[in-house]
């Protein structure tokens, strides 16, 4: 499971995107104190991948530059750079002190940048970059959450209503249920239980459904199971989701999506494409998709994309 959370298009940029004031209230409440919320806000992903196209990705889930306002009483601009990083990364604090930096050097205005690490390990905590040589100090922080500290209030989330309540037990259930498939498998239909009874509307329930699926992805049989638990769970409330006919039919035409957007950043850096490399890419498999628009990102050649 774990090799296939990728940073492209993944369903944690979907629900920051469209809960943003929500996402930061539950992550970071004093930043969201600092907000004006009533001034709207704006993401900048073309001027952040401007930004950061020269640096190495690393394996990210999800990453963001927004545009908001203080509340401050002047509408001062504040930047938040929002970094959720997937697993170990060596580089990871010296890559949040760069893209702080380089929005700094773009923008000349403040910026707060946070991140939430989703890997298992307890000791990995990266808060802070920096040196000394001679009289000349540098010292970064920023502030973290990692997410396997809610283990220890999965009590509290559960009784909560809040969307990234949900958001954390599923992430949490995903790392807990890795090469567990029967585990995961009742583990998303207690989950699938709790959006019944929360009251979300049915745009969050299917946003909801499609970060459960990212996350806690079955084998085709218990997929299957799932589905049908999922028709008798419908039929008793009166309502119709996705059903996985129509997730996998999703699916197709989302793999056929990447394949023309690796395509169009191919031609873009390397010229028309012959068709047997065309070909290529219709062909390939979700993860090694993936692997190729990554190294797309970076590559000089397209031999060293296609590896």
């Amino acid at each position: 499971m774990a090799e296939t959370m990728t940073p492209i298009d993944s369903p944690w940029k979907t629900l920051i995107e469209q809960y943003l004031e929500e996402f930061v209230a539950f992550f970071f409440p004093d930043i969201h104190k600092m907000i004006d919320w009533t001034l709207g806000y704006e993401f900048l992903d073309q001027e952040f991948q401007q930004i950061v196209r020269d640096s190495e990705l690393g394996k990210r889930l999800a990453d963001k530059l927004v545009k908001t306002w203080q509340k401050n009483g002047e509408e001062t601009i504040l930047y938040i750079h929002i970094e959720i990083q997937a697993q170990y990364d060596k580089d990871f604090e010296k890559r949040m002190f760069v893209y702080h930096y380089r929005i700094f050097d773009r923008f000349d205005q403040p910026i707060v940048s946070v991140a939430i690490l989703g890997d298992k390990s307890d000791s990995w905590r990266p808060h802070c970059f920096g040196y000394e040589m001679g009289e000349c100090r540098l010292s970064f922080q920023f502030p973290v959450v990692k997410l396997i500290d809610y283990e220890e209030c999965v009590d509290d989330l559960e009784q909560g209503n809040d969307i990234f309540a949900i958001v954390v037990l599923t992430h949490l259930a995903g790392l807990d249920t890795q090469d567990k498939p029967e585990y995961r498998f009742l583990c998303k239909k207690k989950l699938v239980n709790r959006l019944y009874e929360a009251k979300y509307s049915k745009q969050q329930i299917l946003e909801l459904f499609h970060f459960m699926d990212w996350m806690l992805k079955l084998p085709e049989e218990l997929a299957q199971q799932f589905d049908q638990f999922l028709k008798q769970k419908e039929a008793k409330k009166q309502v119709r989701y996705m059903t996985h006919i129509e997730r996998s039919g999703i699916k197709k035409g989302e793999a056929k999506g990447q394949a023309k957007m690796l395509l169009r950043l191919l031609e873009k850096k390397f010229g028309t494409i012959a068709p047997a490399i065309q070909d290529t890419v219709y062909k390939l498999d979700e993860k090694s998709s993936y692997e190729w628009l990554e190294r797309a990102l970076t590559a000089e050649t397209l031999r060293e994309v296609m590896g």
